[in-house]
């Protein structure tokens, strides 16, 4: 329609000078190359080109448009509709058959029709002790090493959070630090330290070496205020006060643990003392 009026307007002797080519069928076009995109050929009547393409209804050939763009096959996954008619395979029972508990709701997992499951055929096989601990070992020589480094100051007090902050021991701690006695013969000069455990080992060789060792009881509360005392001022909360053992570790711990973090050691009493060496 619009080619008739375009045609109409020009004159005579103009629409004789322009000689349309017979129309292109679309089923016999070949694709045209990158390169001849790239360079295409002279053309002698410039301002036939576009009107050529855009009176016979042909937009120029491109590589890549938007009503082309795809998925890759497999990518997208059609959704199982189920009890949506027999056609499809899948309709009626939705596949679950007829009757039956299994097609009508749910049932206990690990239920198999009444027979003995599998869970009571099998023997059963040890236990989990729930009054277990679990404490991160830290050995003397570590500690030494440290020292010799300038980490850790042997002047003070060296407690969990000193070693926590050290990278003596790993940012996990669970139920405490337990001292061990591999590099003992490193120790040569007085510390004091206050842990969850210690062995005798380790304790014979700092008291060798004219310092201290403590065993002290934190909670899961006090670990987290030793360790991580800014978490209670950034929720605007207080220090909890340090928890007293349970009756069954009251005989394997020294003191209460203190907060904050403690500076300087106390020293033992002659009752404690006397208590250690009964131990």
């Amino acid at each position: 329609m619009i080619r008739r009026r375009i045609f109409s307007l020009l004159s005579t002797p103009l629409r004789n000078a322009i000689t349309l080519p017979p129309r292109i069928n679309p089923n016999l076009c070949f694709p045209i190359s990158n390169q001849l995109l790239s360079h295409p050929p002279p053309n002698p009547n410039p301002n036939f080109n576009s009107f050529f393409f855009y009176s016979h209804g042909i937009r120029p050939y491109s590589l890549l448009s938007l009503n082309d763009l795809r998925d890759n096959k497999g990518a997208r996954k059609q959704k199982k509709r189920k009890g949506r008619g027999i056609g499809s395979g899948l309709g009626k029972t939705a596949g679950r058959g007829h009757k039956g508990q299994k097609a009508r709701g749910t049932y206990k997992f690990g239920f198999e029709g009444g027979q003995t499951p599998l869970r009571r055929r099998l023997p059963k096989r040890g236990f989990k002790n729930p009054f277990s601990l679990t404490f991160q070992p830290v050995g003397l020589g570590k500690i030494a090493k440290l020292i010799n480094a300038g980490k850790i100051d042997s002047s003070e007090l060296i407690t969990m959070k000193t070693l926590k902050d050290t990278g003596a021991i790993g940012k996990q701690i669970k139920d405490g630090v337990r001292l061990m006695g591999r590099g003992a013969e490193q120790i040569k000069w007085p510390i004091h330290l206050e842990v969850s455990r210690v062995t005798v080992r380790a304790k014979a060789a700092v008291e060798a070496a004219g310092g201290s060792v403590r065993r002290v009881y934190y909670n899961k509360l006090g670990f987290r205020a030793l360790l991580k005392p800014e978490w209670f001022e950034k929720k605007g909360r207080l220090l909890p006060r340090a928890a007293r053992p349970p009756p069954k570790q009251r005989d394997k711990v020294d003191s209460i643990g203190r907060l904050p973090a403690p500076t300087k050691p106390i020293p033992f009493t002659p009752e404690e003392k006397e208590a250690v060496v009964s131990t």
